[in-house]
């Protein structure tokens, strides 16, 4: 299987500046791991929405696979009881 391209959006950046410096590490290695494999297992489809979620720890990754053109844009970082606002 080919690996998929790794994009991220703008405020991406922003979320992540907001959680501390070690759960930050274990979330971009999780996103790395989308490389492989853009549905793992314990991802789920969002309802109502063209976009995944993986969990790590208290955090949520909410990402967009494109099959066609082996890309995957994280959109939103975020405690859980935040990230779906």
């Amino acid at each position: 299987m080919a690996k998929f391209e790794l994009t991220f959006k703008k405020s991406v950046s922003k979320d992540l500046r907001s959680i501390p410096k070690q759960d930050v590490q274990r979330i971009l290695q999780r996103i790395e791991a989308l490389r492989d494999d853009p549905r793992p297992p314990g991802s789920e489809k969002l309802s109502g929405k063209d976009a995944y979620r993986i969990r790590q720890g208290i955090y949520r990754i909410i990402y967009e696979v494109s099959d066609e053109r082996l890309l995957v844009m994280v959109v939103k970082i975020g405690h859980q009881k935040l990230v779906y606002r």
